[in-house]
Parts: structure tokens; C-alpha cells; sequence
């Protein structure tokens, strides 16, 4: 290798974080051509991914290294949400799901790129959806290598769960989780129920936050959510909501619910 393209590395690597994922985009914005990129590949300064994707040689990189990427080098609009979102903001308590899978929400026209789901494609479970608008409500948090990763907020990632649920998530469950959740903004929590486009999510959000006695319920407008008209059957059997008009598993409805 030359010395000019050697000289290259250095500013590279010092720019790059650990345990994340160099693209193709990301090293041109720092003077690096296909050229470098053949020549270190055969130097093995760098690994290929795929197609537009990079490691460097024996580091481990997770799905939350690779999504950092995307991120932050691609500017992909994909979130961390659901549950997986609900652990990384501490909400999960004691509730285990026996699920593996992270999630990550986007838009439905917005796909993971070919070499990201070649290699973590069975570790995530990508939910493109318009529940709601892109990007709504987000926060940022750390993965545990430490790399900051934008993520549902607590408000919207509950209700992210609940779009999944009772098909991937069990609704005791769920209800058990929104029982510690007691810190919900009910500003945030208000723009995302008008927002959402799912009747079944809002109506369930609201009933079972109304049985768990969370306080933001009272400051909550409930005339400015559209709640539809109708019944909604959430499981096959159980006893329906008069209040919200929901089929429940017995154990989530109550005399008087």
C-alpha cells in the first residue's frame, strides 16, 4: 500500500466508532474511494459486510452497532420500539416475555439495508407501519456498548406494544407493565392518541390505563381522540368492555368495567 493511502487509516479509524458499521457513504465523506476501499480490503484493514457495508477485522458487531449505522451514517428513519424500547428506557419491570427479538419500527416504504438483515435479519423483527407519523415521539438512549440509538419514547413504545399485541405480546402482560408505568407524560401521551391510527391501540391504552389508576387519565381529552364506533374483538372469547367496547381476556375486565 502506498504511503498516501496508508496515510489515510489512521484519521479513519480514529474517526470510527468501535463495534459499529463503516458505509460505503460514510467513508467517501472521508476522502475514501473504492480504490482505498479494494486496497484495505486486501490489506485487511477492513472486512466486508455486503454490498456498501464495512467492519473492521475481529471486532464482534452487534444489531445495535449495525442499526447505529444506519442511523447515524445513513440517516435511515428506524426506530427502536415495542418492547425492546421499553427496556432500553427502563419500563419493562418484572415482566418477562420470553421473546428474543428486537424491534424496530419504521415507515412501511422504508427497508433495512440487504446486508444488515443478512446478517442480524433474525435477531430484529422490523414493524413497518403508519400508526404513527415518522419519527413522532422519540428519544435517545444507550445501547450496552454505549452507543446512543434513537428510540421510542416511553409513551409511544407502549402503545407500540399494544399495535402487537395479544398476536406478540400476551395483554396481561402488557397490562402488568402499563400498572408501573406511572410517569407518562400525558402531553406526549395526548399528541400520540390523536395521532395514532389504530382505534384498537387507543382503546385499549385507555382502558387499561384507566384500571391501573394512572393519573395522566385525568388529563387526558378524550373529545379530541377519535375513538370509532363499533365493538372491537381483541381475543376470541372473553367479557367485552361496556366503557371502550373491548373484547377481553376475563382476567383484564372487572364488574363495573
Amino acid at each position: 500500500m502506498s504511503s498516501s493511502k496508508a496515510s489515510k487509516i489512521k484519521p479513519l479509524l480514529d474517526a470510527w466508532q468501535p463495534h459499529t458499521v463503516a458505509t460505503s457513504e460514510w467513508l467517501g465523506e472521508r476522502g475514501i474511494n473504492p480504490q482505498d476501499v479494494r486496497n484495505y480490503l486486501g490489506s485487511k484493514w477492513l472486512v466486508s459486510l455486503g454490498r456498501g457495508a464495512f467492519k473492521r477485522p475481529s471486532e464482534t458487531v452487534t444489531w445495535q452497532g449495525a442499526l447505529y449505522s444506519i442511523q447515524k451514517q445513513s440517516s435511515l428513519p428506524v426506530h427502536v420500539g415495542a418492547l425492546t424500547a421499553l427496556e432500553m428506557t427502563g419500563h419493562q419491570h418484572y415482566v418477562r416475555f420470553g421473546r428474543s427479538e428486537a424491534y424496530l419500527f419504521s415507515a412501511p416504504d422504508v427497508q433495512l439495508p440487504k446486508w444488515f438483515r443478512a446478517h442480524w435479519g433474525g435477531q430484529v423483527r422490523h414493524v413497518r407501519t403508519k400508526l404513527f407519523p415518522a419519527q413522532m415521539a422519540m428519544t435517545t438512549k444507550e445501547s450496552p456498548e454505549g452507543l446512543p440509538l434513537v428510540c421510542s419514547s416511553p409513551e409511544q413504545a407502549i402503545l407500540e406494544t399494544l399495535h402487537l399485541a395479544p398476536k406478540e405480546f400476551d395483554l396481561v402482560e402488557v397490562a402488568q407493565i402499563i400498572e408501573g408505568m406511572t410517569s407518562l407524560r400525558p402531553k406526549v401521551m395526548q399528541e400520540l392518541l390523536e395521532a395514532c391510527t389504530s382505534i384498537k391501540v387507543k382503546r385499549l391504552f385507555l382502558y387499561l390505563a384507566e384500571r391501573a389508576g394512572l393519573s395522566l387519565v385525568k388529563h387526558l381529552d378524550l373529545n379530541r381522540i377519535d375513538l370509532g364506533a363499533g365493538k372491537r374483538a381483541i381475543t376470541e372469547t372473553g367479557r367485552l368492555t361496556p366503557k371502550y367496547g373491548l373484547l377481553l381476556p376475563e382476567e383484564l375486565v372487572t364488574d363495573g368495567d
